[in-house]
């Protein structure tokens, strides 16, 4: 998934309305922000095999540090612990924890079975890119409902507070879509080097969330 995962971060916002959106947003990508990375210093592995799913040309062979199950419970436990450290917001630190983990959810409904259980294996997956139809309707469906529900829990507290965030909630669906019914990649490296521009998003959405206020509680930037 790409949008649904945003849409997860963004409804999370109304659960724990002093986190910061970047925040919020790295917690639900920490995989695929991680998964660039390792994919580069040749510890995870993907091949481009054009068509294997209808909305997706990439077999995710080897990925059990970014991307497994365990890995990703642990990361959210590392995380969450750091962030309450830091902040000292159980509810907050909570949330990111399981924003970690929400990746792996969302991703073995999306991928086909190689969403890892265990660093190798069992591998699972739902196969929802097999359907572009469905895939709109799910991950749209989330995003928008993500949309929804950030809006309820925030305001703008000047005009940065809007135009700032519809520019990014609007970019975020040209990316999707641009993706799912582009060309594949030229090559692995690239992908991957394609990939490390997802950690822009976090200073973006920091700067989008400085400029918002929660509606009920003051929120705490990043």
């Amino acid at each position: 998934m790409f949008v649904g995962h945003f849409g997860a971060g963004l409804a999370a916002k109304g659960v724990a309305p002093r986190v910061s959106l970047g925040t919020l947003f790295l917690s639900v990508q920490l995989a695929d922000a991680l998964w660039p990375v390792l994919l580069l210093s040749g510890i995870e592995h993907v091949r481009i095999v054009p068509g294997i799913m209808r909305v997706s040309h990439l077999d995710f062979w080897d990925y059990p540090v970014s991307h497994s199950l365990l890995a990703l419970t642990a990361w959210g436990v590392l995380f969450g612990s750091v962030y309450f450290l830091a902040r000292r917001y159980l509810v907050g630190a909570l949330v990111v924890a399981g924003g970690v983990v929400s990746h792996w959810l969302l991703d073995f409904v999306a991928h086909r079975p190689d969403m890892p259980l265990l660093p190798r294996g069992p591998y699972v997956g739902l196969g929802l890119w097999n359907s572009p139809s469905a895939t709109i309707a799910v991950e749209g469906g989330l995003y928008a409902a993500g949309i929804v529900l950030y809006l309820r829990a925030t305001r703008a507290r000047d005009a940065v507070g809007a135009w700032a965030l519809w520019t990014m909630l609007l970019t975020l669906p040209v990316l999707w879509l641009a993706a799912l019914f582009g060309p594949p990649p030229p090559s692995e490296k690239m992908l991957a080097i394609s990939a490390l521009a997802g950690w822009l998003l976090i200073p973006w959405a920091c700067w989008v969330d400085r400029h918002r206020a929660a509606r009920l509680v003051s929120a705490s930037s990043f």
